[in-house]
Formats: structure tokens, C-alpha cells, sequence
């Protein structure tokens, strides 16, 4: 490389120079990243990025049902449906909603 000198060069070729110089180091970082990348997941063996399977839960059969509306069933789990709190408001129990 040759030695220049900055302070008598011109304002065009020192902003030509700024520039071709900040592509050059964005080009470099770039590459140096996805280098160092490479060997931290070499490192870890790719565990951060696998995502882990998930539980296998059985499938509960339904323990209650809607006397009105036989397709509305609720295994008593989770969130009570609209249709249970409904019932017991209008004075009937849970045990009237089970399924014989």
C-alpha cells in the first residue's frame, strides 16, 4: 500500500476513500461473524437451535355433556365451557352433567 497523505488530499477523493473503505470492513465483519457463527454452534452442537419435540399427552375422553346440545362436552379440564357455567347458574349441579 502507499503511504498517502490525508491532510493535503482533497475532500472528493478522501470521502471516495471513506467509502470504498466502509464497504470493505462491512463486507469483512460480515463474513467474520457468520464465521465465529459457525463454530459457536460447532460448539454447542446445534442444540440452541433445534427446538425440542413435544409431550405426547392421551387423548381424555369427555366426562360431562350439555343435556340441551349432546355435541358440547367437556373433559373437566382446562377452562370451563360458557355452556357449564350457564348450567350451574340455572341451578343445576355438575354432577347432572356427567356422562352415564
Amino acid at each position: 500500500m502507499k503511504s498517502s497523505n490525508f491532510e493535503t488530499m482533497p475532500i472528493d477523493e478522501l470521502w471516495e476513500l471513506y467509502s470504498h473503505i466502509g464497504g470493505l470492513l462491512a463486507k469483512k465483519l460480515t463474513v467474520e461473524k457468520q464465521n465465529l457463527e459457525q463454530k459457536l454452534g460447532k460448539l454447542r452442537g446445534d442444540v440452541a437451535n433445534s427446538t425440542p419435540p413435544r409431550r405426547h399427552y392421551p387423548q381424555i375422553r369427555p366426562k360431562y355433556q350439555n343435556p340441551d346440545d349432546p355435541s358440547q362436552t367437556w373433559a373437566g379440564r382446562g377452562k370451563t365451557p360458557r355452556w357449564v357455567n350457564e348450567m350451574i347458574e340455572n341451578g343445576k349441579s355438575i354432577e347432572d352433567l356427567l356422562i352415564p
